[in-house]
């Protein structure tokens, strides 16, 4: 199956750069690009991707903003990409506020073509892209200069069984279904229901969001090694 992307991005350069990179592989098309996110709503309700690539800082409408507006749309619309942003490190905090309106993970703008490549495939296939240090480390940076966790993310934990809650823990620490597999000496297919349940119980969008709310509810803390 053809991965459907758009790029959304304010440099014409980095917009062609990307585009001539996915378009040679044999299982991604790209189907259309923006330079500000309001055209990129528009272009992403109009030709319906699989994985909108957003940058973070651009004029008229901003990457978190379009963001947004693509992974809660307005009644009547149905279709919800993937949406991964692009970012440099100034600008992590915009990333955290991403990761919590939906978005399946960031990736840094100067990152090598080939885990540019990867992290399409890996968000298209519904995955969210929290395997690289870095981004456990950015995480855990939003984090620790936020106000101490709320009670309520630490009160839906107890509704989580003792397996469940270790999962979290795992997956927060960056790790991957194989690896958590291997932790806890576990068939894969046996974690894969155990993240669907710790998602469904405490209504999280995917595994970004999973990695944020086990810091919020403390079960994780910055500076915290796997």
């Amino acid at each position: 199956m053809t991965i459907r992307v758009i790029i959304v991005d304010d440099q014409a350069m980095v917009r062609a750069g990307f585009a001539a990179l996915l378009s040679a592989q044999a299982d991604i098309d790209v189907v259309g690009e923006a330079p500000d996110g309001r055209q990129g709503v528009q272009v992403s309700r109009s030709t319906h991707p699989d994985v909108v690539l957003m940058d973070v800082r651009m004029p008229e409408m901003d990457g978190l903003t379009a963001a947004r507006e693509l992974l809660d749309p307005p009644r009547g619309v149905v279709h919800r990409p993937k949406v991964l942003m692009l970012t440099t490190f100034d600008i992590d905090d915009y990333v955290y506020e991403a990761l919590r309106a939906g978005a399946s993970g960031f990736l840094l703008k100067d990152a090598p073509p080939a885990d540019l490549i990867a992290a399409v495939r890996v968000v298209a296939s519904g995955e969210a892209l929290l395997a690289p240090s870095v981004t456990r480390r950015l995480i855990a940076d939003f984090v620790q200069q936020r106000p101490a966790p709320r009670k309520d993310p630490a009160l839906r934990l107890a509704g989580l069984t003792p397996r469940e809650t270790e999962v979290l823990e795992l997956i927060a620490r960056g790790l991957s279904n194989q690896e958590i597999a291997g932790h806890l000496v576990l068939a894969e297919q046996t974690v894969k229901t155990h993240i669907g349940r710790v998602l469904a119980k405490l209504d999280l969008r995917d595994r970004a969001q999973a990695v944020i709310f086990a810091y919020e509810a403390g079960l994780v803390r910055p500076g915290d090694s796997g």
